[in-house]
């Protein structure tokens, strides 16, 4: 980090200025004393002091500089929120700001790029692994609830046609997504397979019940908020929905 020079009429005056200025607090903090106050013949003709500061290397400060440096060069002005979990030794990061649709980026893989690049930054030189979560406008959740609802939807489809789906590919993350939304589920099994990054998830019947006969009347948790009586027994609708959706979304996050 850069030092920086504060001039005030005392030395914790300048250390009081530079941390409203930089949005930090002394702890975070590394400062010299250029040149002390001095209060001159009765009062006056004295000099203020004169301090260089900067801020202390930490994982904190390499993710937020190297990402304000990527929104200043990008045009984007965004608000930083970093908090540190030190007992599952994760970094979550937040932005706010009026353009978010442009970091979220289709099926958010610019936001899943940048996090990647994040990670990389804050880790390097680093001796413990820091695992990096970048969010905005809480599109995590939201993503989250949308591949929920289409495992769903497309865990219904196999059920009646006894015929297996994959999915589009989808990063590692969002396949767990899948995998843990129908991991309890007496008649479907899923996994992955091809290679990154067309890697993607099959939802098929269990060999278990493979010769038995599924009647239809299967029935979801109706107290599970991403519960939904009328899914669509067409999966081409289905998809083609959960696309329009999506693009409905990133349209109007971008408008």
């Amino acid at each position: 980090m850069e030092w920086r020079e504060f001039t005030a009429k005392t030395v914790d005056e300048a250390l009081t200025n530079a941390m409203i200025d930089l949005g930090t607090t002394a702890e975070n903090l590394e400062y010299e004393v250029i040149e002390k106050e001095t209060s001159g013949f009765l009062g006056m003709f004295g000099k203020p002091a004169k301090i260089r500061v900067r801020e202390k290397i930490t994982m904190e400060s390499k993710a937020k500089k190297f990402l304000s440096d990527v929104f200043s060069a990008m045009g984007i002005q965004a608000e930083i929120d970093l908090s540190y979990d030190e007992i599952n030794t994760t970094l979550d990061i937040n932005i706010k700001g009026d353009e978010m649709g442009v970091l979220i980026g289709k099926r958010g893989q610019t936001l899943d790029s940048l996090q990647y690049l994040v990670s990389l930054v804050v880790n390097k030189n680093n001796d413990e692994y820091i695992k990096i979560k970048l969010d905005t406008e809480n599109y995590r959740a939201r993503r989250k609830e949308t591949l929920e609802n289409l495992a769903k939807n497309i865990a219904y489809k196999v059920k009646r046609t006894r015929k297996p789906v994959s999915l589009e590919p989808m990063n590692p993350y969002e396949r767990r997504i899948i995998h843990s939304a129908l991991q309890n589920d007496k008649y479907v099994e899923t996994y992955s397979e091809g290679e990154e990054p067309y890697r993607k998830v099959v939802i098929n019947l269990k060999k278990t019940y493979n010769d038995s006969k599924y009647t239809g009347k299967y029935n979801y948790n109706k107290n599970n908020k991403n519960y939904n009586k009328n899914y669509s027994r067409d999966y081409r609708k289905d998809y083609k929905e959960y696309k329009e959706s999506k693009e409905k979304a990133v349209s109007t996050e971008n408008a």
